[in-house]
């Protein structure tokens, strides 16, 4: 225990060594060497070599940027309403963020993870995972939307997630925080953590022609946290490897209380044997309650459905599947090399950097090299899978990517640097500083079976004196090495929004050529859309106004509107009659309770507006799309409840009754 405590001191202190000192190296002034504007530059109208996927942690949101420009393309909403472009106001996505907890228009998106084929990225989606309430999302790389969220049971804090097995066959999510399970009585003592508290690995089945995802089953594991995962490659392609913490199952103060062990735990799953485990019915049946939610590319509206039903694997009950490897305490990441032999585990709290063998964790599981069980799994002695110690790499070990040619990178949280080291010599070749307290990296396909190697990004959380002041808070900062050489290379420093807990980045050809331009508009089946402006029509049901309005440069129709009263429900269904790349029309009208909306070209888009007073209420395109964008408005006329206004509406007709002249 007072080892403990002098090395989480002696982690304190360098911590504020850091602060104090780093935050103006000596090197500040010379970090960036002449040539490094030329690397990062891209020239006007040409394009970037490589997009950047990263997550936007707490905004809940995704980014791209373009490498090595470092320029921000797209944020793209996911799991977060967005009032730029309407998603979660609009009817249409609205039950994109609905969960069983109801409609939840926020998460934490930490991590994100390209499609694979072959161990490769193949540039059809890109997962994210909602951290706070469960949830895994898939993107369409055609579209660069969120095209299905799909809501996870028996799970809390889902922060080891979605990491894909070699070609997408599984998304895999773990469970940060352990609970009770869906079905059993969650009201217990907080400190019955030990009895009542399980973990939760959720194995998500990706349909290879559409994405559609759904729970394939679950593994449920003893009451650790799992924090980062990756799958195995070639020789490994049947395993998944998860880093685990909190082994001590304590449920308070886990910054003392869940760092009493030496050593937590790398989990290594051999997901094929865990299908024969459902296939021959072993899994148990539980009833639970999630959301699944998918948008309809056709119809361009999402649809919200309850499963109620979900297969789980105990690792008290089913034997042979699942095993632990001791890792020094509180390992991060958890990173499989690019041949698939080696993983490497990164203990926070270590002063030396783990590699273990595939080959060998084999052989030890082969003579049950055991030094007992973990509340029912195997725990294989340490020394019986490690290939190797990294010696002093540097403070605070978060995660490693890989360059293809044998190497590796590591981010060092405490010392604010990346290591270069090689994988089988165990050597540093290189460190470099950044700026400062650097968490995730991403090198293009760096956790793939073939990395790029070009470059290595490097996602820091202190910024103090990098960028201009933005009072309190800073804007978080992504650093460009160039990695081509021995040495890496600072060659850029670009700001980026939210929090980015991890990023990936793919070749700009696997994307750029298959991108949607527009959406054909005699292929809209959306159930409101209108398909030319004499079709533009306003229907009273009741209480229930439906608006079905076009949008062209430069005018809606109708742009007058009539007859609808104080209490009414008024649906507007824009529909954007443009047919020509990079014309989208937005829609807001005054008073409404929502965002705008941001139709693209060939698009239907929904918005609910309950006017609650008598008036005249303009409503106007709000994205620049013409010379008389400022003219593209209308005037919709709000009569009290109970009013004999007729219902009328029209385009170009409704003149004024009355002229106006100059006088002098």
């Amino acid at each position: 225990m007072r080892k403990v405590k002098l090395w989480m001191l002696a982690l304190a202190g360098s911590s504020v060594l850091m602060i104090q000192y780093s935050c103006k190296p000596k090197n500040a002034g010379n970090a960036v060497s002449g040539d490094a504007a030329a690397k990062a530059y891209i020239a006007p109208g040409k394009y970037d070599e490589f997009y950047n996927f990263v997550s936007g942690g707490f905004s809940g949101q995704m980014s791209v940027y373009g490498i090595p420009s470092g320029r921000l393309l797209r944020v793209i909403p996911v799991f977060s309403e967005d009032p730029q472009s309407g998603y979660g106001y609009s009817e249409e996505t609205k039950p994109m963020l609905n969960t069983s907890h109801g409609y939840v228009p926020w998460d934490d998106l930490h991590h994100v993870e390209m499609s694979l084929t072959d161990g490769q990225p193949d540039g059809r989606w890109v997962f994210g995972n909602g951290n706070n309430t469960p949830r895994v999302a898939r993107l369409d790389l055609k579209t660069f939307r969120t095209a299905e969220i799909l809501e996870l049971p028996n799970s809390a804090g889902n922060h080891s997630s979605p990491f894909a097995t070699e070609n997408t066959e599984y998304i895999v999510a773990g469970t940060r925080f352990s609970v009770p399970p869906d079905n059993a009585n969650g009201d217990v003592p907080i400190n019955s953590y030990i009895k009542n508290f399980r973990g939760s690995v959720s194995f998500i089945k990706v349909d290879p022609a559409s994405g559609n995802m759904s729970i394939a089953f679950q593994i449920r594991t003893p009451g650790v946290n799992f924090d980062l995962s990756h799958s195995g490659k070639g020789k490994s392609h049947d395993w998944f490897f998860f880093s685990c913490y909190n082994v001590e199952q304590a449920n308070t103060l886990l910054e003392v209380n869940a760092s009493q062990k030496d050593k937590d735990f790398i989990m290594a799953v051999n997901w094929k044997k865990a299908e024969e485990y459902v296939k021959q019915g072993k899994g148990k049946k539980e009833t639970v309650k999630y959301a699944h939610n998918v948008f309809d590319e056709k119809t361009q509206t999402a649809k919200s459905t309850i499963e109620t039903e979900v297969i789980v694997l105990d690792t008290k009950e089913l034997k042979d599947f699942c095993y632990f490897i001791p890792c020094p305490k509180s390992p991060h990441g958890c990173d499989v090399d690019p041949t698939g032999e080696y993983i490497v585990g990164s203990g926070k709290l270590a002063a030396l950097l783990p590699v273990f063998s595939f080959d060998k964790i084999q052989k030890a599981i082969a003579d049950k090299d055991f030094i007992g069980e973990y509340d029912g799994i195997p725990v294989i002695k340490y020394e019986s899978a490690l290939y190797g110690e990294v010696q002093k790499p540097g403070l605070g070990p978060l995660h490693t990517e890989f360059d293809g040619k044998g190497n590796a990178i590591t981010t060092f949280f405490v010392s604010s640097e990346i290591v270069k080291w090689n994988v089988k010599d165990l050597k540093i070749i290189d460190r470099q500083p950044t700026y400062y307290s650097p968490g995730h990296l991403c090198i293009p396909g760096g956790d793939t079976k073939k990395p790029y190697g070009k470059y290595v990004i490097v996602y820091n959380k202190i910024t103090k004196d990098r960028y201009l002041p933005t009072g309190p808070e800073l804007s978080q900062s992504a650093q460009l090495f160039d990695i081509t050489g021995d040495k890496m290379q600072l060659i850029l420093d670009f700001p980026t929004i939210g929090e980015p807990h991890y990023a990936q980045a793919i070749p700009a050809d696997l994307i750029k050529d298959k991108s949607t331009r527009i959406y054909k508009i005699d292929e809209n089946a959306n159930p409101y859309v209108t398909k030319g402006e004499p079709s533009a029509k306003v229907v009273r049901n009741g209480k229930r106004v439906d608006i079905y309005i076009t949008s062209i440069r430069s005018h809606f129709a109708p742009d007058n509107i009539e007859g609808v009263k104080v209490g009414d429900e008024v649906y507007w269904h824009v529909t954007n009659l443009e047919q020509d790349w990079d014309v989208p029309h937005g829609f807001a009208v005054k008073g409404a309770k929502t965002s705008e909306l941001l139709i693209m070209p060939g698009e239907t888009l929904t918005m609910k507006w309950t006017p609650e007073k008598p008036g005249i209420y303009p409503f106007y395109c709000t994205d620049f799309c013409s010379a008389l964008h400022q003219e593209m408005q209308g005037y919709i006329r709000i009569s009290p409840a109970g009013s004999n206004v007729p219902l009328m509406f029209s385009t170009g007709k409704n003149m004024p009754t009355d002229s106006v002249s100059i006088t002098k």
